[in-house]
């Protein structure tokens, strides 16, 4: 992973073999930043993707190998509890039978690259967990 910092947030690439919540986590947690929302687009050949049920209230996750555009990669970063809280969404497409995948991202391994955009905001939002929803949320308390 390489990346330059700008007044406004951060510009990174990812490379062959690095897995994105794992390097962006590392990242957010190295430069302190406390809230974010993250653009990208990139390839990978290793992706996991989650579907969240809201009657039972737990992910199901399905994998992906083989070769994939990540066409969109979307989402938020915040903290919890003081540590870094991704909250990342990817549409992941085959250019060759054209079928795309979709939902929230457990884990991708770069085949190629992966070119990123970290927005930084001032100020912080934690996350509290819903026992309504399932999921933990923006916390603006």
């Amino acid at each position: 992973m390489e990346y330059r910092k700008f007044p406004q947030g951060y510009v990174v690439r990812l490379d062959p073999g690095e897995e994105i919540v794992e390097r962006l986590t590392f990242l957010v947690d190295r430069e302190g930043i406390q809230l974010g929302s993250v653009s990208a687009l990139g390839a990978a050949n290793d992706v996991t993707i989650g579907i969240f049920s809201t009657v039972e209230k737990k992910y199901s996750s399905r994998r992906y190998q083989g070769d994939f555009e990540i066409s969109a990669l979307v989402g938020n970063v915040s903290r919890k509890d003081g540590a870094p809280y991704l909250h990342l969404h990817i549409t992941i497409g085959d250019p060759v039978t054209g079928q795309v995948h979709a939902g929230h991202l457990s884990s991708a391994v770069i085949s190629a690259t992966l070119e990123l955009f970290l927005q930084v905001w001032d100020g912080q939002v934690g996350r509290r967990f819903s026992e309504d929803v399932g999921l933990n949320l923006f916390d603006f308390t």
